[in-house]
């Protein structure tokens, strides 16, 4: 979660501003609230990244104006691009395909702690980000807990580094992801590079990343969502998620982002 006041911004300008001057070809603002600062310069010129929630949320007017603005403008989905007016480049971020890969499930509980004998759902973020609807998933899972047997935890994740992420994807038996908004949310395509099954909203482009993935569900209605999370329970086994994320590994989408700096020359 971004805990940069707006003011953390506005204080970056001079520093962008020092650095165009150096000899770069582009300056890339890989995030909404940076782009005012890197459109003030007028020496290079830029691409703008959008994630999701700087076109989504409460700063969609002026991200919406920096894409009028910007030389090139890059965002995660096509719900995104539909929101904008101007054009734009569809290339989700892409996935660690190293690191993020399938293993043994009771070598990463041993890892991470968990209990051998539970049923473990994972909710990938602080249970405090709003935007995730950490309230949803408490109530879907225990809507869960009185149709299966055996215990089922829910299990959220907060200030975990970004390497250990692949431990909590194979030590869980299924991502729930119930947000109420994304763009294209990393967590489902890092869970599919780990075949780990997931049941999530229908937010952002995780219908385009699931479609073929089993098991696996994409839901409107939590009784939808607690019927796919008993779904994939049962079933007991991984999704086949990796050959559909496979297309998305991060060299790739890195080649496609350089394509794009490379068009604005």
């Amino acid at each position: 979660m971004d805990s940069r006041s707006m003011l953390d911004y506005v204080r970056f300008y001079r520093r962008v501003r020092r650095r165009s001057r150096e000899p770069y070809d582009v300056v890339h603002a890989n995030y909404g609230l940076t782009g005012p600062m890197a459109l003030a310069q007028s020496i290079r010129p830029v691409v703008v990244s959008f994630w999701g929630s700087d076109l989504l949320g409460n700063v969609g007017r002026m991200s919406r104006l920096c894409a009028r603005l910007a030389d090139a403008v890059i965002v995660m989905s096509n719900e995104m691009d539909g929101m904008l007016k101007t054009e734009s480049h569809v290339i989700p971020h892409g996935v660690d395909l190293d690191l993020f890969r399938p293993f043994s499930r009771e070598a990463a509980r041993r890892s991470v702690g968990w209990r051998s004998d539970a049923t473990h759902v994972l909710f990938p973020y602080a249970s405090q980000r709003e935007a995730k609807d950490y309230p949803r998933a408490e109530r879907v899972v225990d809507r869960v807990r009185g149709r299966i047997d055996g215990d089922v935890v829910l299990q959220t994740l907060h200030d975990v580094p970004h390497a250990l992420m692949p431990l909590y994807m194979n030590a869980a038996d299924v991502l729930l992801l119930t947000s109420k908004s994304e763009g294209s949310p990393n967590s489902v395509k890092e869970a599919m590079a780990c075949n780990l099954p997931v049941v999530a909203t229908d937010v952002g482009d995780v219908s385009e990343r699931l479609a073929g993935v089993d098991p696996s569900f994409v839901c409107r209605t939590d009784g939808a969502l607690c019927d796919g999370l008993i779904d994939v329970l049962g079933a007991r086994r991984p999704s086949n998620g990796r050959e559909a994320v496979e297309p998305l590994g991060i060299d790739r989408m890195g080649e496609r982002i350089k394509a794009v700096c490379e068009s604005v020359l």
